[in-house]
């Protein structure tokens, strides 16, 4: 029993899930600056986007154990599948537990943040609910699975930077402002970051399970420069956020993030063998979760 109840944690990937909610904490932030915050929609928000990143893990798991891209070859963690600790029964069921979950949550979330006054607004989230929850299990599960045809980063980049950010914003003032654009596209690059390194990191075992991530498609010499593109952007944007928008000292604090960032980018473009930059995944995550929150709470003080 708790060796399954193990295999069940290590599938949800606990160690995605800090990334998944910067762009609703930097959501909030804004909102609050706006003077729009209530923690009952940021708590609903959060276990809600939860239920989005973990049903994702799991429909990774069992779409990438059905097609065998989770193998003896790939580098990161051994999946629950590939590791006969979870059937594929089993993952199916667990699944179907976390759409229903998910349903909940959003429309829980809706309700709350929107009641029955703003309806067109009610439809529209309900519509990102359900494409939110589309997304994730179409990543891996299916022929026509978007993550191996290039198309991972695009999402990513839409589902964790604008629609977490621009929708996560929209949930408590009911309205948009100009100061929510930046954000979201910074969030969106650097969550495409970490999914490019990941894709990376696997490059050789993808390429040979013909998941052709857009890692696959690019090489690794593209692919080098396609992440130093998206970092260094997310850099820039975000100092030029700062500026536009400064209202004191505070406002600057989260430019301490751009360290671990630099970092990064140095080990990363020093690295000669692309499945050892497993550590480095964590380390730019947590980095994108650290200017998500700095910069939030920049705009606060």
């Amino acid at each position: 029993m708790m060796k399954k109840a193990s295999a069940w944690v290590n599938s949800m990937r606990l160690r995605t899930l800090p990334l998944s909610v910067s762009g609703i904490i930097l959501a909030s932030c804004l909102a609050a600056r706006e003077g729009y915050f209530s923690w009952t929609i940021f708590i609903l928000a959060i276990l809600t986007t939860l239920s989005f990143q973990i049903l994702s893990n799991l429909a990774n798991d069992y779409g990438d154990g059905l097609k065998g891209t989770d193998n003896e070859q790939r580098i990161g963690p051994e999946r629950a599948i590939q590791s006969g600790k979870i059937t594929p029964k089993e993952m199916r069921t667990g699944i179907i537990i976390n759409v229903i979950l998910a349903l909940i949550f959003s429309v829980i979330l809706i309700f709350t943040a929107f009641g029955t006054s703003h309806g067109v607004l009610v439809l529209i989230f309900l519509i990102l609910g359900i494409a939110s929850i589309a997304a994730a299990i179409k990543y891996t599960v299916g022929n026509s699975a978007y993550g191996y045809h290039g198309l991972g980063d695009i999402f990513v980049f839409i589902f964790f930077g604008l629609v977490s950010v621009i929708g996560g914003y929209v949930l408590f003032a009911k309205s948009l402002t100009s100061i929510v654009y930046l954000p979201a596209v910074v969030i969106g690059l650097l969550s495409a970051g970490v999914l490019n390194l990941n894709n990376l990191r696997d490059i050789v075992s993808d390429e040979a399970s013909n998941k052709n991530t857009l890692a696959v498609k690019l090489g690794v010499k593209s692919t080098k420069i396609y992440h130093n593109v998206l970092i260094i952007s997310a850099l820039a944007l975000s100092a030029l956020f700062g500026i536009l928008y400064f209202q004191s000292y505070y406002s600057l604090m989260f430019i301490i993030s751009f360290i671990p960032l630099l970092q990064h980018l140095n080990r990363f473009n020093k690295n000669k063998v692309p499945k050892l930059l497993d550590p480095e995944l964590k380390k730019l995550a947590l980095s994108t979760v650290l200017l998500a929150i700095l910069m939030g709470l920049g705009q606060v003080f």
